[in-house]
């Protein structure tokens, strides 16, 4: 998205198989960028093994081995999926008397432009920043180990980003051409494991 990071009322560290989402959360808190995080996320098929406590325990863990105090640190552990990551980030902020109106979003690279097109669709009277950890794309496929993971995850999240703005999960964004048929090829090599169904 290339959006500049800057103080927002929460930053909140989307779940996944990436505790770097854990580490870039914890140092733009550590920035002075918000003042209170949530983690969010339950487990997957990519992390139930790996976070076996859940994605959001794990990242608070990370976080607080890195010096975030406890008390910025807030935990839903039920979502399961970016919509539930941002409604149930939501209502657990609501329940606790903060009022967001920014939002540092921070998610895996590849996700930022699904991640902030589900937000602005899940929650439009917030502003949203998004953010991840700044690498090269081989650096980043270097830092998991799994080439062909990331392969299958850039897959499954373009075709949301083509197919859920119909079913009203997302906002509708741009996808150039070029991207698109990168799309194709790689789903027709067979990098389909994380498309959605249905």
């Amino acid at each position: 998205m290339h959006h500049e990071p800057r103080p927002c009322s929460v930053a909140i560290g989307l779940g996944s198989h990436d505790l770097g989402v854990a580490e870039t959360t914890a140092d733009l808190y550590l920035r002075g960028m918000a003042p209170l995080i949530v983690f969010t996320g339950s487990t997957s098929r990519t992390t139930r093994d790996l976070m076996p406590r859940g994605e959001a325990v794990h990242y608070r863990e990370r976080a607080l081995e890195l010096g975030v105090p406890a008390s910025a640190v807030l935990v839903e552990p039920h979502a399961r999926n970016t919509g539930e990551n941002i409604l149930f980030s939501r209502a657990l902020l609501e329940g606790k008397g903060v009022r967001a109106s920014s939002t540092l979003l921070v998610s895996k690279p590849y996700e930022e432009r699904r991640a902030y097109a589900t937000a602005r669709r899940l929650w439009p009277d917030t502003e949203v920043v998004s953010a991840s950890t700044p690498m090269a794309f081989t650096e980043y496929v270097r830092s998991i180990g799994d080439p062909h993971l990331v392969l299958d995850m850039l897959v499954g999240t373009l075709q949301r980003l083509l197919i859920y703005p119909e079913r009203g999960f997302t906002i509708t964004q741009p996808v150039p051409n070029d991207v698109t048929r990168a799309y194709e090829r790689l789903r027709t090599a067979g990098y389909t494991s994380r498309l959605a169904t249905g």
